[in-house]
């Protein structure tokens, strides 16, 4: 059944008539309590939707489709590991990767629990010898700079936590450096190996293929560059002493000429921008230690756990997924701003655009239809204090709806008796209180603004999610991501979508590939259309 055919989407669709008529300010006056009524708590997070243009009758809809969509069956589907990545039929299994060691979980004939632990002492192991100064390079010094070499999810996620939580890192690890490389055009690795020590540099080669192009260029500039560093060594000693392949594809990582004692393997069922949790998870370890990793997943299985077991109508992945539908589907709402206000979050837009627009940007039903009805949203953001000086102005006073997360610590600098510090972080939780509060109930904040020209008036209505966490640590970064992760697995299941594969991007590779020909001297190029014609050829003018 389409989601469109069942009830509660029918109801709702009558009720958005309504409702689009509102204004959120008015839902304030008329429901002075609404932060008790849609403010929603686990462990060390509070999530507020007061600022949604939603009333009770709106979430009890809302849950409503959410049963009928049969999400109780899909989440226990989930962590049971049925076969739901039903286009690559295999299980979605990262809640696994976070699930505590001596839980049983036998998927296809394979204890998967075990396994994960396993894999996570393996990368111990890894993690003890670096942190010891018992890796050693070519020339016998101790490996002081871990560059990661991956990209998507063997890069995001990994670089997004060492930069939020690198003050957590233990002191006796802080002398080691972390860089992470992504770009294809070689200019992001030239410039970092320019400042390196080849000696005392070890690569992580993060892929699950171990066949993506932009990383294996990558590998293969950087073994050159060992090789140039070293004139007397031999390949085999060079790639044995200074890198790490990360894969799902021991095979290939082998052929590439890294050996299996510098392997660290991950499952098939791990989806690239669902693997941080994994084995590709070395860097963060690396950074914060293995203590720092493994609470980053307690947070994650602390909101998985909150997920499974958690009443619908009081579950936070549930409910952000849901008042994402109304937005979306009700509201006719397509774009999403995400705002963390907190420089340590830097990543986490780009983090969220990959995790949400790859999962659900899709087009076609598990069954093979189109859909009939919009998915996943424009996702974009940036640090809050930054937004505001470039974006907001459309937020205010552009064109667009636009639905806005904000997220912010409410402690930070309380260990310290710096005044400044202290201050600043006031002013960074008034920056944030203050632009979703605008956003959402416009100037009816401000007295007497009907008397402002209308070039200064703030018309508001934009609907505004707050996260509050109680300090930014391994644990609740962990829940954090985990709760986003599951948000954008319950909106697959209204929209009866597959979040786990992405075809939508093996296409343009494929392309590439066939690309590389033609971009040679005197190459054929008849078969291409006229544009891509054109351009090979003032490509190839440029370059004689």
């Amino acid at each position: 059944m389409s989601p469109k055919e069942t009830t509660a989407w029918v109801d709702l669709q009558s009720h958005a008539y309504y409702m689009s008529q509102s204004h959120i300010s008015t839902l304030f006056d008329e429901s002075p309590n609404r932060f008790a009524q849609f403010g929603f708590t686990q462990d060390n997070l509070l999530l507020d939707l007061s600022k949604q243009r939603i009333t009770d009758e709106t979430l009890r809809l809302l849950i409503d489709l959410a049963k009928e969509r049969g999400l109780s069956t899909w989440i226990e589907a989930l962590f049971n590991g049925e076969h739901i990545n039903d286009s690559e039929d295999r299980p979605a299994l990262h809640t696994a990767l976070r699930t505590p060691k001596g839980v049983k979980l036998e998927v296809d004939g394979v204890e998967i629990i075990e396994e994960v632990h396993q894999n996570l002492e393996s990368m111990e192991a890894i993690v003890t010898k670096i942190h010891s100064g018992q890796w050693r390079g070519f020339t016998g010094h101790s490996i002081n700079t871990v560059v990661n070499i991956g990209v998507g999810g063997s890069d995001l996620g990994p670089l997004m936590a060492c930069k939020a939580l690198a003050e957590h890192a233990p002191e006796s690890v802080r002398n080691l450096n972390v860089h992470f490389v992504s770009s294809m055009d070689g200019s992001q690795l030239a410039d970092l190996l320019s400042h390196l020590n080849p000696a005392r540099t070890l690569f992580v080669i993060s892929s699950k293929s171990f066949t993506t192009i932009d990383t294996l260029a990558n590998a293969n500039t950087a073994k050159e560059w060992l090789k140039q560093a070293s004139d007397d060594a031999s390949e085999a000693i060079l790639v044995s002493r200074h890198f790490i392949g990360v894969s799902a594809s021991p095979d290939k990582a082998l052929k590439w000429g890294i050996p299996k004692a510098n392997q660290l393997a991950f499952w098939d069922w791990t989806g690239g921008r669902y693997s941080m949790w994994s084995t590709i998870g070395l860097p963060i370890a690396l950074k914060l230690g293995m203590k720092g990793f493994r609470e980053i997943l307690a947070g994650a299985h602390a909101m998985d756990t909150h997920f499974r077991e958690t009443p619908l109508e009081q579950n936070l992945p549930v409910l952000i997924a849901m008042v994402g539908i109304w937005n979306i589907n009700f509201l006719n709402i397509n774009a999403h701003a995400i705002l963390p206000y907190d420089g340590r979050l830097s990543h986490l837009p780009a983090y969220l655009e990959q995790l949400e627009m790859e999962s659900n940007g899709k087009s076609v039903t598990r069954k093979g239809e189109a859909t009939t009805y919009n998915t996943c949203p424009i996702l974009w953001g940036e640090v809050g204090t930054n937004a505001q000086h470039a974006f907001y102005q459309l937020l205010h006073q552009g064109t667009e709806s636009v639905m806005c997360d904000f997220i912010v610590a409410a402690k930070r600098y309380h260990d310290t008796d710096n005044s400044e510090l202290k201050h600043q972080h006031q002013l960074n939780l008034a920056n944030c209180l203050a632009q979703s509060r605008i956003l959402a109930l416009g100037d009816t904040v401000i007295k007497d603004a009907e008397s402002a020209p209308v070039y200064k008036r703030y018309k508001g209505n934009q609907p505004c999610t707050t996260l509050l966490l109680d300090e930014l640590t391994p644990h609740t970064f962990g829940q954090i991501i985990a709760m986003y992760e599951h948000k954008v697995f319950v909106q697959s299941v209204i929209w009866d979508i597959n979040p786990f594969d992405q075809w939508g991007v093996e296409l343009g590779k494929k392309v590439a590939t066939t690309l590389l020909d033609a971009l040679t001297p005197d190459a054929s190029i008849e078969a291409f259309d006229a544009s891509t014609q054109g351009l090979l050829q003032h490509i190839s003018i440029r370059n004689k």
